[in-house]
């Protein structure tokens, strides 16, 4: 009995790091905490920095329905603070805000995926949504940008355009998982969405092979020439998009795939080296991509509480003020997943950048 024990327990070291080396041989790093978020924060998500400085942080709050979607602001100083309560769709009585980022105006959008909840009152009614401020901060103005969305995951706003992953395209005829980006111009109000190829704002499709995970497009970004990358969930690979001057696209490839150390795609950013960091949902991992396409595993957590600091199903990760800063989604479980179930405290890691 003590021999299957032992077996069993070096198992899991090599299954989730805890030898704190990536097969790399490198020696992985150990997130330590940033910060707990208060009880009306249970599920934190998407994350942009504001035109002040501030980071704010989206809160779905899908692990406490009854607990109002909001907007949490973070100051350098690691003062906490609800900003607004995200506006409700009226059909559904709910707000799901996930993806977000800031324009050059100082305008959030926000992926409001009405869909994640499993809901069927909000199956399709998605929406990419545009809240409009006051020089105060104070939310002035809701625009619905798009509208019966099926999954909208992701947002970047470049040159005018607006960016969305979206996870699901259920309606796309396909063997396996269709999603895709949609683009919108930032004065675009009130497009209705049919989720198949129809849709002129479809920008680009991808299919997801794996067939134990089929979930797509999530995690998006821009390097600094403009060229647009995203991950694709399930194949745990990552897509580079480029796009011409008038924003059609060029070619769409796989740029980095180890499925050694990186398996699945959640939220992602680029540091100003161009190095890009991959929140890897399934395994409680951070993945460093460099200029070149190649990957590598920085830190590893087994299942656990994120009291510690530890990688509690990293969902986004985001580069501020010379940290990797880390929210920590702790709610989805599954076969693929190492996190067993949701659970106190509600917490965000981070990480020293690598630079080299």
């Amino acid at each position: 009995m003590k021999t299957t024990f032992l077996l069993i327990g070096l198992f899991l070291c090599l299954l989730i790091g805890c030898c704190s080396e990536g097969q790399t041989g490198k020696k992985l790093q150990v997130s330590t905490l940033f910060m707990e978020l208060p009880e009306i924060c249970p599920t934190p998500d998407g994350m942009a920095i504001a035109p002040d400085g501030n980071l704010i942080v989206a809160c779905p709050n899908f692990a406490n329905p009854a607990t109002p979607a909001c907007l949490m602001r973070i100051t350098p100083d690691k003062q906490i603070s609800k900003w607004i309560d995200v506006p409700v769709l009226a059909e559904t009585g709910v707000a799901c805000p996930m993806g977000i980022a800031f324009n050059e105006k100082g305008e959030l959008y926000i992926c409001d995926n009405q869909g994640w909840s499993g809901s069927e009152q909000g199956r399709g009614k998605g929406r990419l949504l545009k809240l409009v401020f006051d020089s105060q901060g104070m939310l002035q103005e809701t625009i619905t940008v798009a509208c019966q969305m099926e999954h909208p995951n992701g947002v970047r706003v470049r040159n005018g355009k607006v960016y969305v992953t979206q996870s699901l395209l259920s309606a796309i005829p396909s063997d396996c998982l269709v999603s895709g980006v949609y683009c919108f111009n930032e004065g675009d109000c009130g497009i209705a969405i049919t989720n198949t190829l129809e849709d002129k704002n479809l920008l680009v499709t991808v299919t997801t092979r794996n067939p134990q995970v089929q979930y797509g497009l999530d995690g998006i970004v821009f390097d600094k020439a403009g060229n647009l990358y995203v991950g694709n969930f399930g194949d745990g690979a990552i897509h580079k998009i480029v796009l011409d001057e008038e924003g059609k696209v060029v070619s769409n490839t796989v740029w980095a795939q180890d499925s050694t150390q990186l398996t699945t795609t959640d939220g992602m950013c680029m540091d100003e080296e161009g190095n890009m960091y991959v929140a890897d949902f399934s395994v409680n991992a951070i993945a460093r991509i460099t200029p070149d396409g190649k990957v590598a595993r920085i830190a590893q957590s087994p299942d656990c509480d994120g009291s510690n600091g530890g990688l509690d199903q990293p969902g986004e990760p985001i580069v501020w003020n010379g940290k990797l800063i880390v929210s920590c989604f702790d709610i989805v479980t599954g076969p693929d997943k190492v996190n067993a179930g949701h659970d106190k405290p509600y917490t965000l890691a981070q990480l020293e950048l690598e630079n080299q």
